[in-house]
């Protein structure tokens, strides 16, 4: 069997985006605060090479040391995590994803995600999008 027919074709040019955005907004807040590059890295468990690739947006960092350093700082995971759901739908990732503070649209995200577990946990009708895939 042939590669493309096993597997499904992935524009993943969107985590590109994810990463840099991210990483911008990793050194704007480090640097809005006044930490220096050494003891973010030191907290995260990393080195400060690591940490550089983080915020210039290096595509090879990883996502999980994006969100590392983006809780560390108190940001909102939104930038990260609402652009993957749409990746993984395989639709375009809005920009204002990338580049809007999106507290209030998390919260809201977690908030339903909760609501719904609970309906599911006591029984109650689930939402009509809600599925145990």
């Amino acid at each position: 069997m042939v590669r493309s027919q096993r597997l499904a074709e992935a524009d993943l040019s969107g985590l590109r985006s994810v990463k840099k955005a991210s990483g911008e907004r990793i050194r704007d807040e480090r640097r809005r605060r006044g930490i220096k590059q050494g003891e973010l890295a030191d907290e995260m468990g990393v080195s400060s090479r690591w940490l550089r690739e983080i915020e210039a947006g290096n595509p090879g960092t990883k996502l999980d040391d994006h969100l590392n350093a983006t809780i560390r700082l108190g940001l909102s995971a939104g930038h990260i995590v609402l652009p993957i759901l749409f990746i993984t739908q395989r639709m375009s990732v809005p920009h204002t994803l990338l580049h809007t503070d999106l507290r209030a649209l998390e919260r809201a995200c977690v908030d339903l995600i909760a609501e719904a577990a609970i309906k599911s946990v006591t029984g109650e009708l689930r939402p009509s999008w809600w599925t145990d895939s």
